[in-house]
This record gives C-alpha cells, sequence and structure tokens, in this order.
C-alpha cells in the first residue's frame, strides 16, 4: 500500500495519476474531504488532517510507503505516526532552499523535518525542488483582469519545476529500488526569468500581457498582507534579493531518475492557460 498525502495538490494529484497509469498499487490518497476528491478509478480516499495527526490511524494503516510533503502540521507527530504504524519508507518533499539557503527560517524548518525523518528508523528519499512553476498561478487574477503582471527581480532566471516532474521522481522513489537514503535536488531544464515568463504566457495566450517590475519595498508591503513580513522578506530573498549559484543552476536530476527531460515552463503555462484567460 502506498499512501500519497496531499493527494489533490499540485504534485499529489499527478503522483497518483502517474502511479495508478504504472499499475502500482495498491493506492490511497489522504484528503481532507473524501467525498470532493476525484481521483482515479481503484484510488483509495481516505479523510485526514495535518493539524490532528490522530485523525491519519486509519489511512496509516497497512501503508508501506508514504509520500510526504514537509510542514504542513506537526512533522514530529506525523513521522512518528507513520513509524508506529509500520511505514517502511518515506518519500519527502522539502525544499532546495536546505542547501542553497539554511539560514532562513523556512529552510532552517525542512531541514528540521528532514533530520526528523532519518532518525525515525525509516528508509527515506528527500526531495529538494527549486520554485514551482505553478507558482505563477499567484498572477492569474491581475492578468485575467488587467492583463498586467508586476514583480520585482524582473530578470533573474530561476530554473523553475513542473510540479508533476517532482511526482515523476517521487513515483521512481517509491516504487523502484536504489533510492533509499537519497537526497535529490530538483530544478526544471532552464533558467526562466519573470520578464520571459510573462512573453511565454502571452504567447500562449495569444494576446500582450504588459510588464511591469516593480521594487523590493513595494512587493514586501504587498505579499507581508498576506504571508506576514517575515515570509515575505525570505520569498523575495529567493527570487532575487539573496540568490547564489547553487540556487541558480540547473540540475539534471529529473531526467536521471525518471530517464525523461524536465517539462519546460512554456509546457506547464500550455497546461494551465484556462486559469488565466
Amino acid at each position: 500500500m502506498i499512501l500519497v498525502t496531499g493527494a489533490t495538490g499540485n504534485i499529489g494529484s499527478a503522483l497518483l495519476k502517474e502511479l495508478h497509469a504504472r499499475g502500482a498499487g495498491p493506492l490511497r490518497g489522504l484528503t481532507r474531504d473524501a467525498s470532493r476528491a476525484a481521483f482515479p478509478d481503484g484510488v483509495e480516499a481516505v479523510e485526514g488532517d495535518f493539524g490532528d495527526p490522530a485523525s491519519l490511524k486509519s489511512a496509516l494503516e497497512g501503508v508501506r510507503s508514504l509520500f510526504l510533503v514537509s510542514r504542513r502540521g506537526p512533522d514530529a507527530d506525523v513521522i512518528d505516526a507513520a513509524r508506529r504504524a509500520g511505514v517502511e519508507h518515506v518519500v519527502l518533499v522539502s525544499s532546495i532552499t536546505a542547501e542553497t539557503h539554511p539560514h532562513l527560517g523556512p529552510a532552517g524548518e525542512n531541514l528540521a523535518v528532514e533530520r526528523l525523518l532519518k532518525d525515525s528508523g525509516m528508509a527515506w528519499t528527500i526531495l529538494r525542488p527549486t520554485q514551482f512553476t505553478s507558482n505563477t498561478l499567484m498572477w492569474a487574477a491581475s492578468v485575467r483582469d488587467h492583463g498586467t503582471v508586476r514583480v520585482p527581480y524582473a530578470d533573474t532566471a530561476l530554473p523553475a519545476i513542473h510540479p508533476a516532474d517532482i511526482a515523476s521522481v517521487a513515483r521512481v522513489a517509491l516504487t523502484e529500488p536504489g533510492h533509499h537514503g537519497r537526497t535529490y535536488a530538483l530544478t526544471g531544464p532552464e533558467p526562466v526569468s519573470p520578464r520571459r515568463q510573462v512573453e511565454d504566457l502571452a504567447a500562449v495566450l495569444g494576446r500582450d500581457v504588459h510588464f511591469e517590475e516593480i521594487s523590493r519595498r513595494e512587493a514586501h508591503a504587498q505579499m507581508a498582507t498576506v504571508l506576514g513580513a517575515e515570509a515575505a522578506d525570505a520569498v523575495l530573498d529567493l527570487t532575487g534579493g539573496d540568490v547564489n549559484d547553487a540556487l541558480l543552476a540547473v540540475r539534471d536530476t529529473v531526467s536521471q531518475v525518471t530517464g525523461v527531460p524536465g517539462r519546460s515552463f512554456k509546457q506547464w503555462v500550455t497546461e494551465n492557460a484556462a486559469a488565466f484567460r
């Protein structure tokens, strides 16, 4: 039994589809509301909430492999619940910032979860993805309503990763030998700046999308109302204010692990164009 947590999210939903298509299983998807889950036929939908690790007991029953996204609840309790349930292998989604920016608060939290898993006695595989292509969904309302994207650091090019590529690496780690005790840094196949992302978006939509570079101060004021000041600072550091060679580097891990080249940003936009129309 493989349990996929966050099964309705960008990574989890793609992972369930891949596992199902490849005949892996039995499969179980964890969601807060099983009645609203649209899983592939044969995937068992179970309810649970990371905020209440006790609610995961039935979901973990009989599970041998677990896909887990970090920092969605009290990780120590979740990992302990998995260990007590007899889970043998956990594939954990952490962040590349654990390597590139360990001094930042969120990166330190991810490192702490990684250590918890390594000390648990269960076999582990850690995935450290960079910025997601799907982060550009935060532009959707502005593109739909005003045809405009306003962001700082217009020409800082990061190798953003398609969430489905994270899912593909997770699928291999969950179902094939040779991945226990491995930590994988994951990126997309090329660096893409915000300016270039907007150009790709406009091309896919078939209409003009105006790009405006704004200051860090203005961006921080907007983000802080939603994320809080500290988190806004961290996001801005990682998108241009404090980038380093390790964060900018393109890794070929996706193709090395899966045997398939990583998906481009333009492919993600093509698949998700409806959100911007």
